[in-house]
């Protein structure tokens, strides 16, 4: 994305109300920001490797609307703000079966300039934003499983070495009946779906 979101100790402070609001299945919306305002569109948290995600969209339905992605990783026993990226809104687009789009990545707070914990050897993390179609049930992220919000628009996030940073898990759409509908591999730049929509058009 563009250049990176604003920094704080009140960003960083909302940031961990939010992503501590997944893993007990909470609405990630903070009840008292109004949705016109700022909209926490999705967040996401990876508690194995101790990383999360937060989708943000201020002045969602006004010119000046802003896209905010913020990465979050567990260090030293509390959230911290990793990094991010801004941009302008995406217009409202209809969404097929599966449609994905890379978030933006950022280097893991273990870092270090001395061995053994060179900036090499240190994680990267990453995010994605997925888009469903009305007869998706659930996506699945390499192994994660995350059911179809409300909204259609969800946020995974995930770490991988640094060395091989560009490449993201295999994305799954799945059915209601459970069939596989399409599926993205790690550097593909369209689902199996569209795929096969194009190959018919030709």
């Amino acid at each position: 994305m563009g250049k990176a979101v604003r920094t704080g100790p009140r960003w960083e402070t909302f940031l961990r109300g939010v992503v501590r609001r997944v893993p007990a299945r909470k609405v990630p919306q903070p009840w008292w920001i109004p949705r016109r305002l700022l909209t926490v569109v999705s967040a996401d948290v990876d508690g194995t490797a101790g990383v999360g995600a937060v989708w943000i969209v201020w002045r969602p339905k006004s010119p000046r609307m802003r896209e905010h992605i913020a990465l979050l990783e567990w260090y030293e026993q509390q959230w911290r703000y990793v990094g991010g990226g801004s941009g302008p809104g995406e217009d409202p687009f209809n969404v097929d079966v599966l449609d994905v789009r890379n978030g933006g990545g950022v280097l893991s707070l273990t870092r270090s300039i001395d061995p053994p914990r060179s900036i090499t050897a240190a994680p990267w993390i990453s995010c994605v934003k997925v888009s469903l179609g009305q007869d998706v049930d659930h996506v699945l992220v390499g192994a994660r499983r995350f059911e179809k919000p409300e909204r259609r628009k969800l946020i995974a996030v995930w770490t991988s070495p640094c060395t091989s940073r560009g490449a993201r898990p295999v994305i799954v759409a799945v059915g209601r009946d459970g069939a596989e509908l399409s599926r993205i591999g790690p550097h593909d730049s369209l689902d199996t779906h569209t795929w096969a929509r194009l190959r018919e058009e030709l």
